[in-house]
C-alpha cells in the first residue's frame, strides 16, 4: 500500500530460476521460491506491483507461472502475462524468468534481482549478496 507523503518511483526487477523437471510440483516450488525471495529481499508488497511478465523456456509447459503466482496472498489482482522465451541453441534449459514493474519508495536504494539455482549463471553480477544500485 502506498504511504501518503512518500515519493514513489517505478522500478523494474528481473529474476530467473531453473526447474528440476517439467511438472506442476517442480514449477510451483521454483516459482514460489523466486517470489518469496523477490518479496522478502526487496521488501515488496504485492499491492505495489504494477505488472509481472513471466517467460519460460520451451521445455516447460506443465503449468503457467502466473497461475501459481495468483495463489499467493494479494497476488490475485496483479496483472500477469506468461510467454515463451525465445529459444537459442545451448541456452539454459528449464528456466523461468520474470520482469516485475513495481512502485517503490524513492528512498529504496537497493534492488535485489533474484537469480536462483542454475539461473545464477545468467547474471552473476546480480546474484546474492550483490545488489543493483538504482539512480
Amino acid at each position: 500500500m502506498k504511504e501518503v507523503g512518500v515519493e514513489w518511483r517505478i522500478r523494474a526487477i528481473r529474476g530467473a530460476i531453473t526447474v528440476s523437471e517439467n511438472t506442476v510440483e517442480a514449477m510451483r516450488e521454483a516459482v514460489m521460491e523466486m517470489l518469496d525471495e523477490l518479496e522478502l529481499r526487496n521488501q515488496l508488497a504485492p499491492t505495489n506491483i504494477i505488472s509481472v511478465t513471466f517467460t519460460v523456456t520451451r521445455d516447460l509447459n506443465a503449468i503457467f507461472p502466473a497461475a501459481i503466482a495468483r495463489q499467493r496472498p494479494l497476488w490475485d489482482h496483479v496483472p500477469m502475462l506468461d510467454v515463451q522465451q525465445m529459444h537459442v541453441e545451448g541456452s539454459l534449459e528449464r528456466c523461468i524468468r520474470l520482469l516485475v514493474h513495481a512502485n517503490l519508495p524513492a528512498s529504496h536504494v537497493y534492488i535485489w534481482h533474484p537469480y536462483l539455482r542454475a539461473a545464477k549463471s545468467l547474471r552473476p553480477d546480480w546474484s546474492l549478496p550483490q545488489h543493483s544500485v538504482l539512480r
